[in-house]
């Protein structure tokens, strides 16, 4: 299928796609276990992260290939944390069906477990909303995740860690100044990064993970260039009504 088809296609889904990872730049270490529903992901070592939206389905970015396990209830990668966690086969791994990771469009992935986890104080779901109202500029947004803190680390961070994004004006972020329509942000991406004073972003690692705007699951921890750049800022998913649609149809059949 040419790229133009493949775009008219998908046109009407509107979502987002992601290149790789994105970590936390100058967050901080969450209150252990504060954020129940995060996932992390792993290939052979850990890669990703994603969002437990229901006891045997975890979202993540398409682009976080070759998932193998899922691990619920952790903080630090290298304690271990028996007490707490619960360990799961991925069985299926589903991207969306127009994702298109040139343009980066709807980089959005179910993962399904072998098993129900079990919900206790340390794993618990986030559940999905029937619409997602999207941010308005200037809203402030959390993203988590255990990527990079710096452009120059080698590894992940050990634990998990947070910060404060500023949603940015999809028109901006499309200028000259910032990613000068390579990629085009569509009106299923959100960007979101520097409020223009202080730097925060996502990095290596993060990706997959979630968007949340006053508590709710907006978007997917999708793409950037770089790190902590602040006219590159980070490019998320947007939980637009037709990907809730597929996710809820998928989830089901």
């Amino acid at each position: 299928m040419s790229r133009l088809s493949a775009f008219i296609s998908c046109a009407i889904l509107l979502v987002v796609n992601s290149s790789h990872g994105s970590e936390i730049i100058n967050g901080k270490e969450v209150k252990k276990h504060s954020l129940p529903f995060m996932a992390l992901l792993e290939t052979n070592i850990p890669a990703c992260g994603g969002t437990l939206i229901d006891p045997k389905w975890v979202l993540t970015a398409a682009h976080c290939a070759d998932i193998k396990k899922v691990l619920l209830g952790v903080h630090s990668i290298k304690e271990k944390e028996k007490d707490s966690r619960q360990v799961r086969k991925v069985i299926k791994r589903i991207p969306h069906p127009c994702y298109d990771k040139t343009d980066k469009f709807n980089d959005l992935m179910l993962l399904k477990l072998d098993k129900p986890v079990k919900p206790t104080e340390t794993v618990k779901c986030l559940k999905l909303g029937n619409v997602v109202k999207e941010p308005e500029a200037g809203t402030n947004c959390l993203v988590a995740g255990w990527g990079k803190i710096n452009n120059i680390a080698k590894q992940m961070s050990d634990v998990l860690r947070s910060v404060n994004v500023t949603v940015i004006n999809r028109v901006k972020c499309n200028s000259p100044d910032y990613y000068n329509l390579r990629p085009v942000i569509t009106s299923s991406m959100i960007c979101a990064g520097s409020d223009g004073q202080s730097v925060a972003d996502t990095c290596q690692g993060d990706s997959g993970g979630p968007l949340l705007c006053n508590g709710d699951l907006v978007g997917v921890t999708s793409f950037g260039k770089k790190c902590g750049v602040k006219t590159n800022p980070g490019v998320y998913a947007f939980l637009t009504k037709n990907n809730l649609n597929w996710i809820k149809k998928t989830m089901r059949r």
